[in-house]
């Protein structure tokens, strides 16, 4: 058994766990924060039989699309911040971790 945890854009989240459902896959949401632009994330939490990883796997990269953003900057100035230009920047697609379970209960 493997346990894959997705960490994806809160925008691609429902489209992801929805094709996961609809695939017959259960899962676990988490409302998670990070990153460069420490932006709201959704990691999402997969228990599946090592057979079915891939499938898991290409439903995610199916639904988590990386698109650009602007995002302002700012210079510290010796008294305060002063915004400057903004850069646009890659966000979004998904980190994926598989990772080996010893043990697996429902109780």
């Amino acid at each position: 058994m493997k346990l894959i945890i997705a960490i994806v854009n809160r925008d691609d989240a429902s489209a992801v766990t929805q094709a996961l459902t609809k695939k017959g896959f259960s899962s676990t949401k988490l409302s998670t924060t990070g990153g460069f632009l420490m932006a709201g994330n959704v990691t999402i939490l997969i228990g599946v039989d090592e057979e079915r990883v891939q499938t898991v796997i290409d439903i995610i990269k199916e639904q988590s699309h990386s698109r650009k953003q602007m995002i302002p900057t700012t210079t510290e100035m010796s008294y305060g911040y002063y915004p400057s230009m903004p850069v646009e920047v890659t966000v979004g697609g998904a980190t994926i971790f598989v990772v080996d379970i010893d043990r697996f209960e429902r109780v």
